[in-house]
């Protein structure tokens, strides 16, 4: 699949690109890309630390007072609720998130997403050298008209100036290749690669 380098203001630039269709080809699959998104936000999920109930509270189970006489209630446990030090009643319980996925299952997710975008969405862009001033870059953007949320993915780390001039821009992320996945694919509007960025993304798959 031959694809044509454009610049970052949206003008044509200089050449093609031809992309694998073992990983831009694939006819994107709802199952799989459903299985994927949801393994990686389950994962995103922090484990919340359980409170102690009674039977986790290290104190003594003897019965501490008269059954009857001594004007108070009939306790028999320092561990209940109703005592400072005892267990937390009705406590938050340990929930765990770990969620796993075939590791084949998850490559074969992101061609997919990659694809799906490939369909339309995608823009290939010769390289981000850029002046490194945010004002500029949203000029340079707009002209562009790739949507309100654009995913731009570089090589193996991406160009300090333009993601210095991205970081304000509300709606533009960016990621290295290392870092492409499902979820921020799928829900920008339009995926950027640079020529660096497919290579990399090629050579996941193949090597």
């Amino acid at each position: 699949m031959k694809v044509q380098v454009l610049n970052l203001d949206g003008t044509a630039g200089t050449g093609e690109v031809d992309l694998s269709d073992d990983v831009f080809g694939l006819a994107p699959r709802a199952d799989i890309l459903h299985r994927v998104i949801t393994w990686q936000l389950e994962n995103r999920r922090g484990i919340a630390r359980a409170t102690r109930e009674r039977s986790d509270v290290a104190r003594t189970g003897k019965k501490f007072g008269r059954q009857k006489g001594g004007g108070t209630a009939r306790h028999g446990d320092r561990a209940a609720p109703v005592f400072i030090g005892g267990g937390k009643a009705h406590g938050a319980r340990r929930r765990e998130f770990d969620v796993s996925l075939n590791k084949k299952v998850r490559a074969l997710g992101l061609k997919m997403a990659l694809s799906s975008k490939a369909q339309g969405g995608l823009v290939v862009v010769d390289s981000l050298d850029v002046e490194g001033k945010t004002k500029a870059l949203v000029a340079t953007l707009a002209k562009a008209n790739w949507g309100k949320k654009v995913l731009v993915i570089d090589g193996e780390a991406v160009n300090d100036n333009f993601a210095r001039a991205a970081r304000n821009i509300v709606g533009l992320n960016v990621l290295p290749a290392v870092g492409a996945n499902v979820y921020d694919i799928l829900k920008h509007d339009t995926l950027v690669l640079t020529r660096a960025a497919v290579e990399k993304l090629e050579a996941r798959f193949n090597g």
